[in-house]
């Protein structure tokens, strides 16, 4: 139980880095631009499953 709240919220600032990367990539390569969203979109579902399993 302990280590599941922590997981969480790495994952959770982890998520958000990558919006950001995405957000100032988008500026410059959208190829790269989507390759972080993608990422982003994976860790969202970890994260969705996670709070599930909650």
């Amino acid at each position: 139980m302990f280590g599941l709240g922590n997981k969480t919220k790495k994952l959770e600032k982890r998520y958000q880095q990558l919006l950001e990367e995405a957000f100032q990539l988008s500026k410059s390569s959208r190829i790269k631009s989507d390759e972080k969203t993608a990422e982003a979109e994976k860790i969202r579902i970890q994260l969705e499953a996670l709070k599930g399993s909650e």
